[in-house]
Order: structure tokens, then sequence, then C-alpha cells
């Protein structure tokens, strides 16, 4: 195992990994410092200038970018993509527009985030869809076949998360797509806990719908989130949530039935913090220039000496160790210790991680390096 791995990206656009050993990308990544300049330039020119720059043009183009970086990151078209203020939101619109009925099921686990399956419960309280929850084992992880036994004829939808929140366990979205489509089922995908840090092709996975928020693992704001939709959605479905940019024209302002873009943008509803985009879209276009593939890579590498280091300290890893199956999240029990008193230990110590129920969940990416895991693991052997 490699004893030294630099970061993969200069550690002064992160400042934080300079003053501490931080390992919590799968809570609140720390920011890409040209996104958040960005964000403050636009909210400097808004206070002084008003709408003296940010125009009727500015407003109606201030997606664009965003858009096209969002594309590189899916592999997909600049029409493709939608940009909402989370995740919960985006997805909550596409549950009311997809609305699955009476006759119908959602798939999905127990223990994903509940921005995947809220949604639909929601709608399913209102037409009486099926929710089916496939269980969790006891280390936290599901079962792939416990997934598709849950799949019939009835499924409207297989709602999953990319990569677990807790478990940090990682679904193959290809295979499951092609069972959800054998089935005449879409396949809807939280990335939060794997957009920019596990490379994701929708068109070529098969992808119905992807969301993903941008303050975790895409370096970006709190307050923004992108959704690629598949064209034949696009085109087809009326989104639950409408407002005045709902037109193709969004200054086409009347109370008229929305003429909706013949795009994913018919998704995009109304006024939000739009200053988040341009940096959001810096955080996403450096990292699709860094290779995402790269960063999978070099996150697997801290991961698997911490899985190792871990074991050899008589933790049980909880999180997946095949190889098909694992993400850059990790998590832990410690044995003999109180797990709240580890966490606090390692707070204490300048080593940042999550408690999460009964594991301590760690989570390198690609500012971190081995001394980092390093690190974390001298602190907890020091615990009495």
């Amino acid at each position: 195992m490699p004893q030294s791995l630099d970061p993969l990206v200069p550690v002064d656009e992160f400042p934080v990994a300079q003053t501490c050993t931080y390992i919590n990308a799968a809570n609140v990544t720390p920011m890409y410092r040209p996104a958040a300049s960005a964000i403050t330039e636009w909210y400097r020119d808004v206070a002084e200038n008003g709408s003296n720059h940010f125009d009727e043009e500015a407003e109606a183009t201030v997606f664009d970018e965003l858009h096209r970086q969002a594309a590189r990151l899916f592999n997909a078209s600049p029409t493709d993509i939608a940009a909402g203020s989370s995740t919960t939101e985006l997805l909550s619109s596409l549950a009311w527009a997809v609305m699955p009925g009476p006759e119908t099921n959602v798939v999905s686990t127990d223990v994903s985030f509940p921005a995947s399956v809220y949604p639909w419960r929601r709608v399913a309280n209102h037409t009486g869809c099926e929710i089916r929850l496939a269980h969790a084992r006891g280390g936290g992880t599901v079962d792939p076949g416990r997934v598709r036994d849950l799949i019939d004829d009835n499924t409207a939808v297989v709602a999953l998360s990319h990569v677990e929140f807790r478990s940090g366990q990682r679904w193959d979205l290809a295979a499951f797509a092609e069972i959800a489509h054998r089935h005449g089922a879409l396949l809807v995908v939280d990335a939060t806990q794997s957009a920019g840090a596990v490379p994701i092709d929708a068109p070529g996975m098969g992808i119905d719908a992807v969301a993903a928020g941008a303050y975790k693992w895409l370096c970006g704001p709190f307050g923004i989130a992108v959704m690629y939709l598949a064209p034949h959605l696009a085109t087809s479905l009326e989104p639950g949530l409408v407002g005045f940019r709902s037109q193709v024209d969004i200054w086409d302002i009347s109370t008229d039935p929305p003429d909706y873009p013949e795009d994913a943008s018919r998704f995009e509803f109304s006024t939000m913090a739009y200053g988040l985009a341009g940096g959001f879209a810096k955080s996403i276009g450096f990292l699709v220039d860094t290779g995402i593939d790269e960063i999978f890579a070099h996150n697997q590498v801290l991961a698997d000496h911490l899985i190792s280091g871990l074991a050899d300290i008589g933790a049980e890893v909880t999180s997946p160790r095949n190889a098909a199956e694992r993400s850059a999240i990790v998590t832990a029990r410690f044995p003999g210790h109180d797990i709240s008193s580890v966490a606090k230990h390692l707070k204490q110590s300048g080593v940042m991680v999550a408690l999460r129920g009964d594991v301590i969940r760690f989570s390198p990416h690609l500012y971190n390096r081995v001394s980092d895991v390093e690190r974390a693991l001298e602190v907890i052997s020091s615990i009495p």
C-alpha cells in the first residue's frame, strides 16, 4: 500500500485541507475556491448594481453555462439538463410528473437517503401507488437480489441512491436500468453521494433521470442542484412544479397554459439563488477537467488504505469490500468503544469525519493524501 499519495489537485484551492484532516466529503465538501469567488462576485454586483448588469437577458440565460458543464459531467447534451435548488426539489417535481398510478409500484431500499424515496411516497399517498423497499442486511448494505426480486411488470420506477449515504454501497446503474426497462419501468437516480467522485455516463448506462446536489462531492455551494433527464422524458412530462420560467420565453408572462420548452429546462420553474449557478458551473468544470475517472481511482486508493488500516486496528468495517460495490465512503464500528466518544475524539484531534447512527463514516476526496488516512488511524489507535 502506498505510503505517500499526493492530493490530486492543489490544496490551496481547498484551504480546509491545510488546516485539519478533512475526511468528510460525504457530509459537506469544502467549496472549490474559484467557485466561491464567482458566487461572491455575483452577489456583490447585484448588491451594488441591482439589475443594471443582471438584466432580463442575463436572467433568461443564467443557467446556460451550468447546463454545459453538467452535460459534460453526465456525458449528455446541455438540453438534457435542468437546474434547481436541491435534489429533493427536482425529484419531487419529477415524481409528480410521472405520478405512478394505483396499480403500480415504486422500488427502492430502506437505507436510501430520504430524497430518493419521499417524493414517491408523497405521490403514492395521492395515487395509491405501492412503495416497495428492499431491506438492508446487518451491516447496512442491501443484497442487489432483494431489489431485483421486488421489480415486476407493475413497477413504474426503480429509485436508487447511486451510492448509499450511510454504507457507501454503490449500485450498478447500467444493470438496474436494463432490469427496469425490461419491465417497462424508469430508473431514477439520486447521485448526490456519487456525482463528482464516480463516473456517470447517464445515456450510456440507460438512466432515465439522475439528480445531484452541489455541496458534497461536486465541491459546490448549498442551494443548487442539477438533473439529467433523458430526452424521451424531457419532451413528454409535464413538470410537477411550474412557474414563470416554465415558458419557452420566460418573459412571455401570462396566466395562459405554459408553453413548455422541448427539453429538460421545462423543470426550471422559478426565481432562485441565481448567483450559485456560475459557481457551481466552475466547480463541475474543474472536476471534469481533472477527470472523474482519475478522481475515482485516487479516492479508491485512499479508501483501500483506510479499510486495510481499520482492519489492522480491530475495527469492524461495515462498508462493502468488493470492488463492484465500493465507493470512497468507508464506514466502521469500533468494538469495545462508545461510537460517539470515538467520533468526538477524532474531531477534537482535528480529524473531521461523520457519525452516522452506529458507525463512523470516512469519506476522502481529491484534496486528501495517504498521510490524512494515516493520521486518522493514528488518532483512533491512541484511544485507550
